[in-house]
């Protein structure tokens, strides 16, 4: 039994005369140890160390300078979080009045029984029989959205599901991109028009999934979890052409947002979903919504 597989060498992905024409505008990336300047006059910062008289990388990334403040921004990094910052997690342990939940951070984040709404959205004290019923509310495994209610001096954050629109999510698709990509904007709840919802999470998770009437939406206080419920085959296909499309978006490097998302679902509709992995058809949309985006600015 024979199969046709598509290589690409990575010498063929990169565009060498638009490299080389931005060469001036390329920003500087130093690796770890590499030196950025003498210490004199100049004071340290995030991603640097002094060794030898010399502020040196100790991170791969681009040189920062705030007056005399000098630090190193890595290329890759996790998730730094700030108030108000919408996100998608995973719980990971249910503890003490509280969860424990993965928000891509360097450290586990919070979640407490009081900075959730109960079924049905009471409001109310919480009680010794709603600490027991903490695993009918949000068992190990279960995926939420939250706000960043707070940061701790450690790097913890506190979230919240005090909103309706927050809460445990039902159906759907979970992508992993860089947080640096997610834009930060005012709404991060979409309904797109191509019949689908995305939740843009500041650090980096984006969840898609079928988009709900109006009259589904926090009946159950943030609990409601339909997994029974048969999605529609075409919706399907197009929550799998979404995901394609965002890590297509991501592999070019491109700020993911409403516009740009859908940008890039309208440009892939001459492909099938599955030719969506192929590095030139992901290049090739990523070109187009690039454009797409570049003459909606110049129109504004």
């Amino acid at each position: 039994m024979s199969t046709n597989a598509m290589i690409d060498l990575a010498l063929d992905r990169v565009d060498w005369t638009a490299l080389a024409e931005n060469q001036e505008q390329q920003p500087r990336i130093y690796t770890p140890g590499e030196v950025l300047m003498a210490e004199s006059g100049f004071m340290r910062g995030h991603g640097t160390f002094v060794e030898d008289e010399n502020i040196k990388a100790s991170v791969a990334g681009v040189i920062e300078k705030v007056n005399k403040l000098i630090s190193v921004r890595p290329l890759k990094s996790r998730y730094v979080g700030e108030i108000g910052d919408v996100v998608v997690a995973r719980v990971l342990e249910v503890g003490q009045k509280r969860w424990r939940v993965d928000t891509n951070s360097r450290l586990d984040s919070l979640l407490l029984l009081s900075s959730v709404n109960l079924p049905g959205g009471e409001l109310r004290r919480r009680s010794a029989e709603d600490e027991q019923m903490m695993r009918r509310y949000l068992d190990e495994g279960d995926l939420i959205s939250a706000e960043v209610q707070n940061v701790f001096e450690e790097g913890t954050l506190s979230l919240y599901t005090r909103s309706l629109k927050y809460g445990k999510l039902s159906q759907g698709i979970l992508v992993k991109v860089f947080p640096a990509l997610v834009k930060r904007r005012k709404m991060h709840f979409h309904n797109l028009p191509c019949g689908a919802s995305v939740i843009l999470g500041n650090n980096g998770y984006i969840w898609i999934s079928p988009t709900k009437n109006e009259d589904q939406v926090g009946g159950e206080g943030g609990f409601a979890q339909n997994l029974t419920e048969v999605v529609p085959r075409n919706e399907r296909e197009v929550i799998a052409r979404l995901r394609n499309c965002i890590l297509a978006l991501a592999k070019c490097k491109l700020m993911l947002y409403d516009t740009s998302i859908q940008y890039a679902y309208e440009e892939s509709l001459k492909y099938e979903s599955r030719e969506l992995l192929q590095q030139h058809v992901i290049f090739d949309i990523g070109e187009q919504t690039q454009a797409r985006l570049r003459d909606v600015d110049l129109m504004d």
